[in-house]
C-alpha cells in the first residue's frame, strides 16, 4: 500500500493541535512554537502533495479509498484534482501566517489562577481548523465532506467568541456580548444551512445508493444513474443553500461582517480566506458535477444574486466607518466575482473563479494582517482614529497599501488576473451581467482608496504619533505574502496550468462549451 499522503497532510496538523493543547499551562511560548512546527510540517507535506500531482493526469489523483460504514455505504475516500491541490496549497501556506500573526492575540485572556489554557487553545482551534478545511477539499465521498462541513464550525465557533478582538470602543461587557452575538449567529447560519444539506445528501442517497462522487459521476455518464427532473433541482438546492451560506452569497451575508468585525485579525484571516473556500469550492465539485441540469436551470437567478453581491457589498464597503468591516463588506463582493465566474459556465469563468479563491485569500490576508498590526498598536478599529500613519511607519503604512491596491485587483498584482479572467468568461457568455459587474470595480477602487487616504496620510494625529513600524516577526507575515502577490500577478501560469486541466473537466460535467467569439467576414 502506497504511503496515504492526503490523510497525512490532514491528520498531521490535528496531531499537532492535540499537541498544542496538551501543552501545561506554564509553557505558553512552547506551545506556540509547537503549533507553528506543525503548520510548517504540514505545509511541506502540501508541497510533496503538489509537486506529485500531475495536472495532465487523471482527474482525482493520490486517491485513498476505505470502507467505513458499510451498513450506510458510506467510505472514507479521498482524492484531489487541480481545483482542490491549489486551494489545498493555499491553507497550508496560509495558516504559518495565521499563526505567526495571532501570537500574542490569547496572551492577555490567560491567568495564574487558571485552569483553562487559552493560549494553548486558540492555537489548537486553528490547527484543528486546519485540518478539517484540508480533508474537506480531499474528499471525494459526499458524507465525509458533510462530516467535515459540519465538524469546521465548533472551533470557528470558539476561535471567534472565546477569543474575539480586543479593540472594541465599549465596556468590557459590552465587547463580550458583541463576540458572543457575532458566535452564535455564524453558528446558526451555518448550522441552518447544513442542516438543509443533510436532506439534501439523504436523498442523493436515496436516489443514487452511494456517496461515492466518483461512482455517482460513473453511474450518470453510462446512464444507469437518472434523476427526475424535480429531484434533481430539490437535492440541487438543498447543496447549493449551504454553500450559499458557507460562501457568503447575498442575502445570506449578514454573519460575516459580524465574525470578521469580533474576531482577531488572523481569525478573521482564516474565515474569509480559508474555511469560506470550502462553500466555492464545493459548489464546483458538487453542485455542477452533480447535478449539471439544475446547475444550468438556476443559473439565471444565481448570476442576479451573484450581481447584487458584488454591487451590494462593495456599497456598504465605502460607506464603513469599521477598518475590519469594510474587508468584510470587500470581501463579499468578491465572493460575488467568484460566483459569477463558476456559474458563467464558461473556461475562462470558471478558470478565474478557481484562481480568484487562491489570490483572494493572499490578498485578503495580507491586508486584514496588516490592518491588525495597525489596530493592535492604536487599539481602536475606527478609521477616524487614524491619520498621517505613512509618516511615522511607513513599512506599515506601504504594506498596507500593497495589500488594498490587490483588494482592488490592480494590474501587476495576482487579483487582476482572476478578476479579469472572471470578466471575460462572463462577458463571453452574458454580456450584461459582464458589464454591470465592473461595477464593483470602480467601487472596489472608492472605498480602498478612501481607506487609504484616511487612515495613511494627512496630518499626524496625536494617538498615532508614536507608532511603531512593523517587527521583524510582523514583517515575516507581510513579506511572503506581498511577494506572492507580485509574482502570481506578473507569471500567473504555474497556478493556471494546474486549474485548467480540472476545470475543463467540471465543464464536460456540465456539457458546456465556451461561446464562439462572432467575426464578421471581411469585405
Amino acid at each position: 500500500m502506497s504511503f496515504p499522503l492526503l490523510t497525512a497532510t490532514a491528520v498531521l496538523p490535528a496531531i499537532g493541535a492535540i499537541a498544542t493543547a496538551a501543552v501545561p499551562a506554564a509553557r505558553r511560548t512552547a506551545a506556540k512554537w509547537l503549533a507553528l512546527l506543525f503548520s510548517l510540517a504540514t505545509l511541506v507535506l502540501a508541497g510533496i502533495v503538489l509537486a506529485r500531482f500531475e495536472p495532465g493526469g487523471a482527474r482525482y489523483q493520490l486517491t485513498e479509498s476505505h470502507a467505513w460504514i458499510k451498513d450506510f455505504g458510506v467510505r472514507y475516500e479521498l482524492g484531489v484534482d487541480g481545483i482542490g491541490v491549489a486551494l489545498l496549497a493555499l491553507t497550508a501556506l496560509l495558516i504559518p501566517f495565521v499563526i505567526l500573526a495571532g501570537w500574542h492575540d490569547a496572551d492577555p485572556l490567560e491567568t495564574k489562577s487558571s485552569r483553562w489554557r487559552p493560549t494553548q487553545g486558540f492555537f489548537a482551534l486553528i490547527l484543528m481548523v486546519e485540518a478539517m478545511v484540508i480533508l474537506s477539499f480531499e474528499a471525494t465521498d459526499v458524507f465525509l465532506f458533510y462530516i467535515l462541513f459540519e465538524a469546521m464550525l465548533i472551533p470557528m465557533y470558539f476561535l471567534i467568541g472565546g477569543f474575539g478582538d480586543r479593540a472594541h470602543s465599549g465596556s468590557d461587557e459590552n465587547a463580550a456580548a458583541q463576540r458572543s452575538y457575532a458566535a452564535v449567529k455564524f453558528l446558526l447560519y451555518n448550522l441552518a444551512g447544513g442542516l438543509i444539506m443533510l436532506a439534501a445528501v439523504i436523498g442523493l442517497y436515496v436516489v443514487a445508493g452511494t456517496f461515492s462522487l466518483s461512482e455517482i459521476a460513473e453511474a450518470r455518464a453510462n446512464g444507469s444513474l437518472s434523476m427526475a427532473t424535480g429531484t434533481e433541482r430539490w437535492l440541487f438546492l438543498g447543496f447549493f443553500f449551504a454553500f450559499a451560506v458557507k460562501a457568503p452569497l447575498w442575502p445570506l451575508h449578514t454573519w460575516l461582517p459580524n465574525a470578521m468585525g469580533e474576531a482577531t485579525s488572523p481569525v478573521a484571516v482564516l474565515i474569509t480566506a480559508v474555511v469560506d473556500k470550502v462553500g466555492t469550492f464545493a459548489m464546483l465539485r458538487f453542485c455542477l458535477q452533480l447535478f449539471p441540469d439544475a446547475s444550468k436551470w438556476a443559473t439565471p437567478v444565481i448570476l442576479v444574486l451573484a450581481l447584487i453581491s458584488i454591487v451590494y457589498g462593495a456599497l456598504l464597503a465605502v460607506g464603513q466607518r469599521d477598518i475590519k468591516r469594510l474587508i468584510a463588506y470587500a470581501s463579499i463582493s468578491h465572493f460575488g466575482f467568484i460566483i459569477l465566474g463558476i456559474f458563467a459556465m464558461t473556461s475562462q469563468g470558471q478558470s478565474g473563479a478557481t484562481l480568484y479563491m487562491v489570490n483572494h485569500g493572499i490578498s485578503t490576508a495580507a491586508l486584514m494582517l496588516v490592518a491588525g498590526f495597525l489596530i493592535t498598536r492604536r487599539g481602536s478599529r475606527l478609521i477616524a482614529d487614524y491619520g498621517g500613519v505613512q509618516k511615522v511607519a511607513p513599512v506599515l503604512a506601504g504594506t498596507f497599501l500593497i495589500g488594498g491596491l490587490a483588494t482592488l485587483s490592480l494590474p501587476g498584482l495576482s487579483p487582476f488576473v482572476s478578476e479579469f479572467l472572471v470578466l471575460v468568461g462572463t462577458f463571453s457568455a452574458y454580456p450584461a451581467a459582464g458589464i454591470i459587474a465592473t461595477t464593483g470595480i470602480v467601487l472596489a477602487a472608492l472605498y480602498v482608496l478612501v481607506l487609504y487616504q484616511r487612515t495613511m496620510t494627512g496630518p499626524v494625529k496625536a494617538e498615532v504619533q508614536g507608532m511603531a513600524d512593523l517587527k521583524v516577526r510582523e514583517l515575516v507575515v507581510v513579506l511572503p505574502l506581498v511577494a506572492l502577490l507580485i509574482f502570481l500577478g506578473v507569471y500567473p501560469k504555474p497556478l493556471t496550468e494546474i486549474v485548467n486541466p480540472a476545470v475543463q473537466h467540471t465543464m464536460s460535467d456540465v456539457h458546456k462549451k465556451d461561446p464562439q467569439p462572432e467575426v464578421e467576414a471581411a469585405k
